[in-house]
């Protein structure tokens, strides 16, 4: 499992974006729900959740949840996940989100990530309350049962902890460096 366990503190990062701005958490500080989420373009996984992560990002928006999705591939063993690449998707997908680079690693390190798509959400005051998947059906948008990131923002939203903090991430595994 990931480093930060449930309750720690955000770990601190400032990572050029898609956009052409760079952020940090402090950038969404008035936020009250801050979602970082580990992220590329080339995994089926990712695809395979990514419509359904634009539309809880415009669903909640309005309420002050905020994600972040952030890659930290190699782009020399995937160049389909480079600053360029992201930069295409992102506009091809209409982000509503920033997509940030981790050219270094180090914040995926930091984080203890593994995985894309990887869920570190952060309460008001930047406690880590969930760590996970999208929900329990990568495949199937029909067939999901038990969707983790909705509940879990909606239980912070209402101030209340997640019932579920958290879950096995599902997905790639993040292609570190050589």
């Amino acid at each position: 499992m990931a480093a930060l366990k449930i309750g720690d503190p955000i770990i601190d990062f400032d990572l050029p974006a898609t956009d052409g701005q760079r952020y940090s958490p402090a950038s969404f500080r008035e936020k009250p729900v801050l979602g970082v989420v580990f992220w590329c373009n080339h995994c089926p996984y990712v695809q395979a959740w990514e419509g359904r992560v634009v539309e809880i990002q415009r669903r909640y928006a309005d309420r002050g949840v905020q994600l972040v999705l952030i890659s930290s591939n190699d782009p020399a063993q995937y160049p389909q996940d480079s600053f360029a690449a992201m930069t295409q998707r992102a506009r091809e997908k209409g982000y509503p989100f920033p997509y940030l680079f981790d050219e270094t690693q180090q914040v995926a390190r930091a984080y203890g990530a593994t995985r894309t798509p990887e869920i570190f959400l952060f309460d008001g005051e930047r406690r880590l309350r969930y760590h996970g998947r999208p929900d329990d059906n990568y495949e199937d948008p029909s067939a999901v049962t038990r969707p983790y990131l909705r509940d879990a923002i909606e239980a912070l939203l209402a101030g209340r902890q997640p019932s579920t903090a958290e879950t096995e991430p599902q997905g790639c595994t993040i292609k570190w460096r050589r």
